[in-house]
């Protein structure tokens, strides 16, 4: 058999197990389903604090420059090796390597970002839970004209009682398990088309709410006005890392999703679409957080507790702040909710396919490991928080198991995840096999392929090498 007719009969093969699993019944569904994945605390989170950290709006502008520089490459090459494969990541690069003759070691790639995921999972549920018991928090007034020392004390007391952390982090992995077990339509499909929207309203309504404290002008200004004297090297840095990290890329999450992509989908528009609708998001974020922040004399760059200290000292001030704060909260477990749920497909996929499990059973499975290895997290940050398992390392000296594990999949992980799939499209997978799965035009085709095989490994392997130093 030639060359071609291999290639052909290898690509029909792959189609074909990709329609037996289930596909997006539309491209608007794997957009809602990829922005949702991409949309989680990182935007609602840690953008803002970022931003605030590092100077602002130009900050913003180099971040959104990585967005289409770095971000949107590689989201590209993952959906276009998922769909390629037509099965979990791991059981994709295995497909894909075997049909092209490449070296079958390359599936270690897609396996590092299942892992990942699964790692992230299981601390990200934790922070979840912190979500869900600040919705109790705000909507029964505790918040309310408390000192920021009372403010303080709430979150302190929280990480502090390891039951109530296992109570909210089983709460929150019960939510993901629950739409991950009723698959890709049923489940997942689902669940986006109505917590994506509600999302964006929610998200709308507290702007809405900070156009009314007197400051939102002066957020803008913050936003969107570059001033490069605040901008450090390190800023630099931060912007492109977090660019790459927001749309959830390194970990097969775009591998599973890009999986039950229609071949009648343009892969490049809807890479697009999730990457401004994911950006559009962390921007109304901080049109949402800065306002409020000004207007109640508090500072842009209070760090990761800006979420869990900072604005609740705000809401606590401000009129009808119970409700806005419930509000904001709730807002943040939907980010968290559909984000979670992306990060525990690729290992319940990979569990259908390789151990022969059902939906249910691969569900439970993966999601009752991750909530145990969760347990470890939440220990960590009281009764072991004196235990650092690698301090031996100067790297790694004084981590708890929650700071190792957020280190080690942040700054180790999907930064090499990521740095080895533009490599392995950019340089390993044949060119004829990327047209025809992106059917662009021969110059944007080519400006994309430059951008992968040179700009995006670079900046990747740069910030990769930072992080480590």
């Amino acid at each position: 058999m030639s060359n071609a007719s291999s290639s052909a009969a290898a690509g029909g093969a792959m189609d074909r197990a990709a329609a037996e699993r289930g596909l997006w019944s539309s491209r608007l569904a794997f957009i809602l389903a990829a922005t949702g994945s991409a949309v989680g605390l990182g935007n609602i989170w840690k953008f803002p604090y970022i931003t605030g950290e590092n100077g602002g709006g130009a900050f913003v502008l180099v971040y959104l420059l990585c967005i289409a520089a770095v971000g949107v490459p590689i989201m590209m090459a993952e959906v276009l090796i998922g769909r390629r494969g037509g099965h979990s990541p791991i059981n994709s690069m295995r497909a894909i390597t075997s049909h092209e003759g490449l070296k079958p070691a390359w599936r270690w790639v897609a396996a590092i970002g299942v892992l990942a995921g699964f790692l992230i999972l299981s601390f990200y549920s934790v922070i979840g839970g912190w979500a869900i018991s600040y919705v109790g928090t705000a909507a029964t007034g505790q918040l309310a004209g408390q000192s920021a020392e009372s403010i303080g004390a709430i979150f302190t007391g929280l990480l502090g009682d390891p039951w109530k952390l296992l109570m909210w982090h089983t709460l929150f992995m019960a939510l993901v398990m629950v739409v991950v077990a009723r698959g890709v339509r049923s489940g997942l499909e689902r669940a986006v088309s109505i917590l994506m929207p509600a999302l964006f309203v929610l998200l709308l309504i507290v702007v809405g709410y900070a156009m009314t404290t007197g400051h939102f002008g002066q957020a803008v200004s913050f936003l969107f006005q570059p001033d490069f004297s605040k901008l450090t090297t390190s800023g630099v840095l931060v912007a492109l890392g977090h660019a790459f990290f927001t749309l959830s890329l390194g970990m097969g999450v775009m591998m599973a999703y890009g999986s039950y992509l229609p071949k009648n989908i343009s892969i490049a528009k809807t890479s697009v679409a999730v990457s401004v609708m994911d950006t559009l998001v962390a921007l109304l974020a901080g049109l949402a957080i800065f306002p409020i922040v000004f207007a109640n004399g508090l500072e842009p760059g209070a760090g990761p507790g800006l979420i869990f200290q900072t604005l609740p000292l705000a809401f606590g001030q401000m009129p009808m702040g119970s409700l806005f704060g419930t509000l904001f909260f709730v807002l943040l477990i939907f980010a968290a909710w559909t984000s979670g749920i992306s990060l525990l497909e690729p290992l319940v996929e990979w569990l259908e396919e390789q151990k022969g499990m059902n939906r249910t059973l691969s569900t439970l499975g993966a999601g009752i490991a991750c909530w145990l290895l969760g347990i470890a997290s939440i220990l960590s940050l009281n009764l072991w928080s004196d235990v650092a398992p690698l301090g031996m390392f100067a790297m790694f000296e004084g981590k708890t198991i929650f700071d190792l594990l957020d280190f080690l999949t942040a700054n180790i992980l999907l930064p090499l995840g990521g740095l080895l799939v533009a490599v392995f499209v950019g340089w390993f997978l044949s060119r004829k096999v990327l047209e025809e799965e992106l059917s662009m035009s021969p110059a944007v085709f080519t400006a994309w392929y430059r951008v992968l095989r040179y700009f995006t490994p670079i900046a990747v392997a740069i910030v990769f090498v930072y992080n480590l130093v």
